[in-house]
């Protein structure tokens, strides 16, 4: 892939510090979680994507306004990172909920923080990819635009009344930024499928339902857990 970036007049590109904040935020949450839940030593992913972070970050410090091949296997990299660490977070308390060793407190917090990992991580895996990623997403006109992974109630809103109508896509050419598929991820994690934003190819509904049934697993196991303490 090579470099993207705007032209005079152009659009200006998504800005960087949501997604940075996003990250590093999800690398708090992995860093106060128990040792129990954590495979070697605690501080070997938190630095890797750090140093990931810190490389995309110097490419667009501002705003996502370039891409290489190079940047783009980085920023999937960070959220693969995020996703996979995540992921064996929570086979881990899983284990540690079925052997009854988590105490009613711990079990709460630590399952909040893996529950929101998972909502920061899958939000920023749709991020990166619908529409070829923030880059493309950003820049290109809507004629050269990838494929989309989801459809948002803005993409059908032009044909409805005036005043609904007038915050379209097609009106007024918007494009989603990471707050939306946050709330994507949200929606999808509390209700456990999609709600105002479909999925429209295989990878997409793979992600939410991966999503999902995480999700749905440690509610279960959460709830089943508390119950237990409560006899």
């Amino acid at each position: 892939m090579g470099v993207l970036a705007g032209s005079p007049g152009s659009r200006i590109g998504e800005h960087r510090w949501p997604a940075a904040l996003a990250i590093l935020s999800a690398i708090a949450l992995y860093l106060l979680l128990p040792n129990r839940l954590i495979l070697g030593p605690r501080y070997v992913v938190p630095v890797l994507e750090l140093l990931l972070l810190a490389t995309l970050i110097a490419a667009n410090p501002h705003r996502f306004t370039r891409e290489t091949r190079e940047l783009r296997l980085v920023s999937l990299a960070v959220v693969l990172l995020i996703g996979l660490t995540n992921t064996v977070a929570l086979a881990l308390l899983v284990d540690a909920l079925l052997a009854g060793t988590q105490q009613g407190a711990q079990l709460l917090v630590t399952a909040l923080q893996v529950w929101l990992t998972n909502l920061i991580g899958f939000g920023l895996a749709f991020w990166e990819l619908d529409r070829g990623g923030p880059v493309q997403r950003g820049l290109a006109t809507r004629e050269t635009l990838p494929a989309a992974d989801f459809r948002f109630p803005q993409d059908e809103d032009h044909d409805t009344v005036p005043e609904v109508a007038a915050r379209s896509s097609k009106v007024t050419d918007w494009r989603p930024t990471l707050s939306d598929y946050l709330y994507v991820s949200l929606t999808n994690s509390t209700a456990y499928s999609p709600t105002d934003t479909m999925p429209l190819t295989a990878r997409a509904k793979a992600l939410m339902g991966i999503q999902g049934l995480e999700s749905f697993l440690l509610t279960i196991l959460v709830i089943a857990r508390a119950v237990n303490l409560l006899h």
